[in-house]
């Protein structure tokens, strides 16, 4: 008897890879303590919130007995967060951006989730280089797309422009980027997206109707040696940028993104009209009230990137030592090293034997190797050295 939809059937298959790994993390630390077990299956940030989080809601507290304190307000977001949002925006992405050029969402997943709803028909593709975030075919298959891979250049992941023009074709309707990348930490350049502008400006033209480019980039904040993120709106007409808090204020349970279009978007308010009623008969209905009245307060703020630095220089020193390949990441709390052996879930294997979780590349639509997400403390990275080691000797 089958009691879900035979696509969720299908999707429980292939379920994520991270949440399988996290939940045997669960199993080792049950059954041999949590300080025998290296965890780098979930990027799940660990950084306190910076102290603007908890002023914000010291004055959420004191005003909570008032009448619609934490109530409805517009589907867009309140507007007072869309005006110091936009403000915030057109710093940093260089363009004049308006509080009606972007709604508030539940999260960075709420947000790619209400532009594919907004603007995909059945049967479009989204193209996405590989490797990919795990949920990303999800998000398309969602509301009838499909979602369709192009393998990012071997080792350095850049994006293989080539590659992607001889991918698009009339059905599809979006590009999907993720910089920094999740799970290799690769920033993309100016030029390189610039080229890939062009392409889609020239395929927008042959085929009569947008290819947007859509932008995916909680980790704008965490970059290391200088690199920075291109702004992306300045780049092509049809660009949205979706993204999140997550990461940067370490407000990854409280669910607040958002979505902002291209000032110079032609006939942007038409999109922003079905953006936000994709919002409401999503059934988000809002972004989270609470989570809104935090970024009221602490936009510009964010955790000590620092950490970060300073654990991405011991995960190399680690895996190094124990001599493993790997590019080191320009950005976000990932590794993506090579498998020392072609099947990387076999290696996943022999790491989790050692009581060390990774993520095999299989999982992100890359095999053959393996990501670690390095947002743990110090002492679990030091502490997996000879896991590392143990497991690379037995291949």
């Amino acid at each position: 008897m089958q009691l879900v939809a035979s696509g969720v059937k299908q999707a429980l298959t292939r379920s994520s890879w991270i949440r399988r790994m996290f939940e045997a993390g669960i199993e080792l630390k049950k059954k041999y303590g949590a300080e025998a077990i290296c965890d780098f299956s979930l990027g799940n940030p660990d950084l306190a919130p910076p102290p603007q989080v908890r002023q914000a809601l010291e004055e959420i507290a004191a005003g909570a007995d008032k009448p619609f304190a934490i109530g409805y307000m517009p589907n867009a977001g309140y507007p007072e967060v869309r005006s110091a949002l936009a403000a915030y925006l057109a710093k940093e992405q260089g363009v004049e951006v308006a509080a009606g050029d972007l709604i508030l969402t539940v999260g960075a997943a709420g947000a790619l989730n209400v532009v594919m709803r907004a603007v995909l028909e059945p049967g479009d593709e989204v193209l996405c280089p590989a490797p990919v975030f795990v949920d990303y075919g999800a998000y398309v298959w969602n509301f009838g797309g499909t979602l369709v891979p192009v393998k990012s250049l071997p080792d350095t992941f850049r994006l293989d422009l080539p590659a992607m023009e001889q991918a698009i074709n009339a059905k599809t309707r979006v590009v999907l980027l993720n910089s920094p990348n999740n799970p290799t930490g690769v920033v993309y350049r100016q030029d390189e997206l610039a080229a890939l502008a062009d392409i889609l400006r020239r395929k927008t033209a042959e085929y009569g109707r947008p290819i947007y480019m859509l932008a995916d980039e909680p980790y704008r904040f965490l970059t290391y040696d200088g690199v920075t993120v291109p702004p992306f709106l300045p780049l092509y007409d049809y660009t949205l940028i979706g993204s999140s808090f997550s990461k940067n204020l370490a407000l990854a349970g409280e669910r607040i993104g958002y979505v902002v279009v291209n000032p110079a978007m032609p006939g942007k308010a038409e999109l922003l009209d079905g953006l936000v009623l994709a919002h409401r008969v999503l059934g988000y209905i809002n972004a989270p009230a609470i989570g809104q009245r935090i970024l009221l307060k602490a936009l510009g703020a964010q955790v000590d990137a620092s950490v970060y630095a300073a654990r991405r220089a011991l995960m190399a020193e680690v895996l190094t030592a124990a001599g493993y390949e790997f590019s080191l990441p320009q950005g976000a709390f990932y590794f993506f090293p090579k498998s020392p052996e072609p099947d990387d879930v076999a290696f996943v294997g022999k790491l989790l034997e050692e009581k060390v979780l990774a993520v095999p590349g299989e999982g992100f639509g890359y095999p053959g190797y393996f990501r670690l997400a390095f947002c743990v403390d110090e002492a679990i990275i030091r502490r997996s050295a000879p896991g590392f080691a143990r497991a690379r000797a037995k291949v």
